[in-house]
C-alpha cells in the first residue's frame, strides 16, 4: 500500500496530517484516523518512557539514552552550571530508510568485484 501526500503544505507532516491521510486514503471515519495516529505516538511514548527500544521494520529505532553529568556554562553571564544526567530520545534510521532518502540502489551495497592484474593481462 502507498500513501501520497502531494496536498500536505507546509514542510513538516503533522499527527493531523497524518490522520487526514488515513482519512482520505484508507476510509477509516475522522474520528478513527485521529484515535489511531494518537495511539500509535502514545505507544511509542510510553515504550520509551519504560526505557524499551521501539523498532519500526524499514523505518528505524528509537531509543533512550544517558547523558553523563557534565560541566556547563551560562552563555550569557559564563557562569559554570553543572549539567545533571539526564535521559534523551535518538532515532536512528534503518538501512532501508537511507537508501531511500539517499537515493542508493541495493546493488550498491554489493562487494565490489575483485580485479586481478596478472601474467594474462596485457
Amino acid at each position: 500500500m502507498e500513501f501520497t501526500i502531494e496536498a500536505i503544505e507546509t514542510p513538516a507532516l503533522t499527527k493531523a496530517q497524518l490522520a487526514d491521510l488515513l482519512f482520505e486514503q484508507i476510509g477509516l471515519n475522522k474520528r478513527e484516523a485521529k484515535d489511531m495516529v494518537e495511539a500509535f505516538f502514545d505507544l511509542i511514548a510510553a515504550r520509551l518512557i519504560e526505557g524499551e527500544d521501539v523498532k519500526i521494520s524499514g523505518f528505524g529505532n528509537f531509543q533512550i539514552r544517558v547523558k553523563a553529568p557534565r560541566p556547563g556554562r551560562n552563555p550569557r553571564t559564563g557562569e559554570h552550571i553543572p549539567i545533571g544526567e539526564r535521559r534523551v530520545a535518538t532515532f536512528h534510521a534503518s538501512a532501508k530508510l537511507k537508501e531511500q532518502i539517499h537515493g542508493v540502489p541495493e546493488a550498491a551495497h554489493e562487494p565490489p568485484v575483485a580485479w586481478t592484474v596478472g601474467a594474462d593481462a596485457q
